[in-house]
């Protein structure tokens, strides 16, 4: 059970709509930081297959700008 979590940056403007493409993904949960341009996303995923397929749409994502991991557990 790989889980991670990240800042995500969104695109110039694009923050709203980042959070909602995350919101329609599976094994996601992100909140927006208060008082910056950016989203905090945890992600749970079941096992190491799930979490490249999850890891290739999060790159494919055009409204994500970048993802800084600040931690990662893999039982």
């Amino acid at each position: 059970m790989p889980v991670f979590s990240y800042l995500a940056y969104p695109k110039q403007g694009a923050k709203q709509e980042l959070l909602k493409d995350l919101a329609a993904m599976d094994y996601c949960e992100a909140t927006p930081a208060d008082n910056e341009n950016i989203l905090i996303l945890i992600t749970d995923t079941p096992d190491e297959d799930a979490e490249k397929v999850l890891q290739k749409k999060l790159k494919n994502l055009k409204s994500l700008e970048s993802l800084g991991m600040t931690f990662g557990h893999v039982d």
